[in-house]
């Protein structure tokens, strides 16, 4: 008979071990792992740091993913109510892991209607037209814009798509856990793994991308330094919180809405290795076809969106059959970018249930307002206020630094400082053996929770700061 949860009575709950694992796992595949990882593993090293990653990815990741989900199903509630459950003194990290996706969930949706233009483009067969296509600027004639440049200047365009992409975000969140989230990720993440496997064994057969491959694929350990070697692992450990959907609030709901039945340590580990095959598979597509189309010089794998919006579009210009490569890959990413925002609404609309005592569409319906409202502050910094920065940073960028470098990490390492040293590692590891005979990887989340985790915790922080010095 099934057990049943508060959270699957109250708020809904997903219907199935598998449906739990996609959904979760589409939440940890977006834009992350399509194009931040393989430019990070480009830059730093190719197979070492995918050596790293892996490994932290198995331990680190694990680790985090792992405690937020069983504090998720443990206390049944949204980001907020759980960590108050767990311990009344910590309650103000359930309001910074409140915080976290309400400001992330604007500028990705942003971003999201960019990869919806793209796709529109590439699908309606204007992609090599969009590629080679120059505009004046505005304020300098003289100064020829890319496509990309040309767009995101402007406001009505933007703006519009980046609206669409909420609503489209905003429906799936709507239908709820069950019958929206998981019909959607059952539906979606097949898809998005058949159309990466099959863009990547594409991208393979073109000549030269074998050395491209070889360069992604194999360590060059040639002048790798002591330096190098501390900034590749503070990539790696930065990076799993954009593949892994860490320290977001995301999973702590998630795991609210997961089965008592299902074993959480096999669901976790089915996760990351979903989420890390795509994102190798990600770097088998576009680190090879760059590295063909500029001739192997390692700066064309420049990162943020001139790679995913500049280079590549220019990428599949000049390969055979490229109009219907980019648009099969543009359609991949809006896949893989709607998975996404999807998890990011549904970590805040839990929120305002919760906290507001709202129904699921009065909650959507104020999401919805607000995300509109602070999303435009990103789209009008890229063109209207495009003079307007902050600490240097435009609005994006801004919102995007303070998240993922700074309130990200804190959360993450009080989150360590929670379960290992305040309420013991008993707290996750009596909800892990919940109907499971044993918890085999007991030995390794007890040293990483509480000391090899926090350590890392303190690296990200730092590291951009040294780095900046």
């Amino acid at each position: 008979m099934k057990t049943e949860t508060k959270a699957e009575t109250s708020r809904g709950g997903f219907g199935s071990k598998i449906g739990f694992v996609l959904a979760a796992a589409g939440s940890a595949v977006g834009l992350g792992n399509i194009w931040r990882f393989p430019y990070l593993a480009a830059k730093y090293g190719g197979g070492i740091f995918l050596l790293v990653y892996i490994i932290f990815a198995i331990t680190f990741g694990f680790t985090l993913m792992l405690t937020e989900i069983a504090i998720g199903r443990r206390t049944g509630k949204s980001v907020i109510g759980a960590y108050k459950t767990v311990d009344k003194r910590f309650s103000p990290l359930g309001i910074l892991a409140a915080v976290i996706p309400a400001l992330i969930l604007p500028y990705y949706c942003v971003i999201g209607g960019w990869v919806l233009k793209y796709m529109t483009v590439f699908v309606t067969g204007g992609g090599e037209a969009a590629s080679v296509a120059e505009y004046a600027s505005s304020s300098d004639p003289g100064t020829k814009l890319t496509f990309f440049e040309h767009f995101i200047g402007m406001l009505e365009q933007p703006a519009a798509f980046f609206i669409i992409y909420v609503l489209l975000t905003s429906v799936v969140v709507f239908l709820g856990v069950e019958k929206g989230i998981e019909k959607v990720s059952k539906f979606l993440m097949p898809v998005l793994l058949v159309l990466i496997i099959g863009i990547a064994v594409y991208t393979l057969t073109l000549d030269g991308a074998g050395e491209g491959l070889k360069y992604y694929l194999l360590p060059d350990f040639e002048g790798f330094t002591a330096s190098k070697l501390l900034r590749t692992v503070a990539a790696a450990c930065g990076q799993l919180f954009y593949s892994m959907s860490i320290a977001m609030g995301i999973m702590v709901t998630y795991g609210s809405y997961m089965r008592k039945e299902d074993s959480l340590e096999s669901s976790v580990r089915q996760i990351e290795i979903f989420d890390t095959l795509v994102a190798i598979l990600a770097g088998m597509i576009i680190v090879p076809a760059v590295f063909v189309f500029s001739g192997g010089d390692q700066t064309a794998l420049n990162k943020g969106p001139g790679l995913m919006f500049i280079t590549l579009p220019k990428v599949f210009a000049s390969m055979p059959a490229g109009q219907i490569i980019g648009t099969a890959f543009f359609i991949l990413v809006s896949l893989a970018a709607l998975t996404s925002s999807i998890s990011l609404m549904e970590t805040v609309v839990a929120v305002v249930m919760e906290k507001f005592g709202l129904s699921r569409s009065s909650s959507c319906i104020a999401v919805i307002a607000v995300t509109v409202a602070v999303g435009m502050l990103s789209v009008l910094g890229y063109s209207v206020w495009s003079e307007v920065k902050i600490f240097g940073m435009q609005i994006l960028d801004f919102f995007d630094f303070a998240t993922n470098n700074i309130m990200m990490p804190v959360l993450a390492f009080f989150t360590c400082i929670l379960i290992g040293f305040t309420v013991k590692t008993k707290y996750v590891e009596e909800e892990v053996m919940f109907g499971e005979k044993r918890f085999r990887s007991k030995l390794m989340y007890s040293v990483m929770i509480k000391y090899i985790c926090p350590v890392c915790m303190i690296m990200i922080l730092i590291t951009p700061f040294v780095t900046e010095i």
